[in-house]
Order: C-alpha cells, then sequence, then structure tokens
C-alpha cells in the first residue's frame, strides 16, 4: 500500500471518529437552546413577579404565575430529548453557572421535547400553526435520527472495510458520512430559522406581555449541544470525501 494512501486512511478515520463523537454529543445533550425569562417590576415600584411553575399536561408548556414582593426569572435548556426549567433571583451573579452545572433534577422540571418546540403551545398559538409547529419540529427530529444514523452505520462499514478489503465498503461508508453531514446541516439550518427567522417566539413573547406581564423579557441563546453540531458537520463532510476518494483509489488500483 502506497504510503499517501496511509495516511488518507488514518485522517479519514480520525475525522471519521471525531465527526461521531460530536454528533453524538450534540444528540445526546440538551442544550441546543439556551432561554430565560424575567418580567421588569412596574414604574412604581410594585409587582415583582417570581416565575413558577405550574403543574404541566402532557404535549403542553407549562404556564407562570405571578407572586408580589420577589424578582426572579425562569432558565430553560432544550435538547432532542428533554427541555428542562429551573427559576433563580435575578440579581443571582451564578445563574448561568448553575444552568450548566449545579441545576440538580430535584430542582428543575423536565418534560419531554420530541415534538413540542420552544415556545409553542395551545396557549400561545391557534391549533393550525400548533400543528404547523409539531410538523416542524418531527421534519427537524427525523432529520436528526437519520443523520446520527446514517454516521454511525458509516462508521461500522469503514470498520468492516480495514484493511483494505473492499472498495464498496470505503464508498459505501463515506456516502453515509456524506448523508450524515447533509442531514446535520439541515438540521441546524432549521433550527436557526425556527429561532431567527419564523415569528413564533414573537407570538409568544407578544402573548406573555398581553396576558401575564407588560414588561415580560424573553432571551434566546444557543448552547454547546447546537455549537457541536457544525463542528461535527465539518468532519462528517472531510471524512465522507476522504473515504470516497480511498475506495475509488482502491478500485483503480489493488481491483
Amino acid at each position: 500500500l502506497s504510503p499517501t494512501l496511509s495516511v488518507a486512511l488514518f485522517f479519514a478515520g480520525l475525522f471519521g471518529a471525531l465527526a461521531a463523537v460530536f454528533i453524538l454529543l450534540s444528540f445526546g445533550t440538551d442544550y441546543w437552546l439556551l432561554a430565560s425569562e424575567s418580567c421588569q417590576p412596574d414604574p412604581d415600584g410594585s409587582g415583582f413577579p417570581e416565575w413558577e411553575h405550574s403543574a404541566r399536561s402532557p404535549g403542553t408548556r407549562g404556564d407562570v404565575v405571578m407572586q408580589e414582593g420577589t424578582s426572579g426569572v425562569t432558565l430553560y435548556h432544550e435538547g432532542f430529548f428533554w427541555r428542562c426549567s429551573f427559576g433563580g433571583n435575578v440579581g443571582d451573579d451564578n445563574l448561568m453557572w448553575k444552568l450548566w452545572f449545579t441545576n440538580q433534577p430535584h430542582s428543575k422540571v423536565c418534560m419531554h421535547a420530541y415534538l413540542f418546540p420552544f415556545p409553542v403551545s395551545h396557549q400561545t398559538h391557534n391549533a393550525t400553526e400548533y400543528e404547523t409547529a409539531i410538523i416542524y419540529r418531527g421534519f427537524w427530529s427525523i432529520f436528526m435520527l437519520i443523520g446520527v444514523a446514517a454516521v454511525v452505520l458509516g462508521g461500522f462499514f469503514i470498520i468492516c472495510a480495514a484493511p483494505f478489503a473492499s472498495h464498496r465498503l470505503y464508498k459505501a461508508g463515506g456516502g453515509l458520512f456524506l448523508a450524515s453531514g447533509l442531514f446535520l446541516l439541515c438540521v441546524v439550518v432549521m433550527y436557526v430559522l425556527w429561532v431567527q427567522v419564523l415569528d413564533v417566539v414573537d407570538v409568544y413573547v407578544d402573548h406573555q406581555r398581553s396576558t401575564v406581564c407588560p414588561d415580560f423579557q424573553l432571551s434566546l441563546n444557543y448552547g454547546l449541544s447546537f455549537m457541536f453540531a457544525p463542528v461535527g458537520i465539518f468532519f462528517c463532510l472531510l471524512a465522507g470525501l476522504l473515504f470516497l476518494l480511498i475506495g475509488r483509489t482502491i478500485q483503480i488500483n489493488y481491483h
């Protein structure tokens, strides 16, 4: 085997392993979206709210209730599997630390997030918009699952192809890595469109300001799970192209 082919296989395997790690981290952790809700006090100094969760029904987002005399914020983090929330004080400088490290299960409320994208609920959207949101989230979830399955299956094919046993397996593995990267790219683009372009967040904020708190504030940020996805996609596409090139080279030179 030529040194060039061995080097290409080494880097393809390295990129493939990194792609699998970052994609599985992105898929398995629930920090695609970070959000915080708060309400500023009224100008006369009254009405400091504290956000607390009421009982939830399956598939709906919990309402919040107001209490006098305190000021609070509710933090959310959401991923493929779960949407979790917990409360804190506005003046607490360690809110982000709590969000990432110290929010233990007993101090937060979690619900399944599979088909219920933040912040859509029956309370803030009509039935048609709610169903459309579920369909959108459904496609997002399907693309995510296909991308994860493709990178795992592609890695299995590459392992079976070593050492240079079959150019078809290298090509199949490379194609699966490329397919995984493209599907996950769609996942990232859909999530950015959901948060930044579509009006679901604005509708939710307007609803909360009209029914709960006139000074309602919502802050959205992308979390580490979201950041892992583009890195995984980059390595996935690189590995796919290299494996396809290796498969073609083996076919031409050794068969």
